[in-house]
């Protein structure tokens, strides 16, 4: 059964930090690759970080320098850490699993609002 658990958004002034967790029931965690997507009100959903099995990250623009991604296999978790938060970054954060060779599978959780304001 698959089951997502995220944690660590919540209100964070400009500038601040924030580190969001994702723990993913989902078989063979280190077959996925691991993503966070975020959607603000009006927006599409977007890429903001990906890493693969193999460990390759990759970030929007938008956040690299300022965002890390990262994967712990043995306890099914992928985190990411986000410092100088501008309020731009508001919006709700999606933990992703994708496979990346058949069979395909692509998961989503439930997503965690992340808002920085003054």
């Amino acid at each position: 059964q698959v089951h997502f658990v995220e944690s660590g958004g919540g209100l964070v002034q400009p500038g601040g930090s924030l580190r969001l967790s994702c723990v993913a029931s989902i078989g063979i965690f280190s077959r996925y690759t691991m993503a966070w997507y975020r959607q603000a009100p009006g927006n599409q959903r977007e890429l903001v970080a990906s890493i693969t099995s193999t460990y390759i990250t990759n970030y929007s623009d938008s956040v690299k320098g300022r965002f890390t991604i990262s994967r712990d296999n043995a306890k099914n978790t992928v985190h990411l850490q986000m410092n100088s938060l501008k309020p731009e970054d508001t919006a709700v954060y999606y933990c992703n699993a994708v496979t990346r060779v058949e069979p395909i599978y692509n998961y989503w959780g439930q997503g965690t609002q992340v808002t920085v304001s003054s």
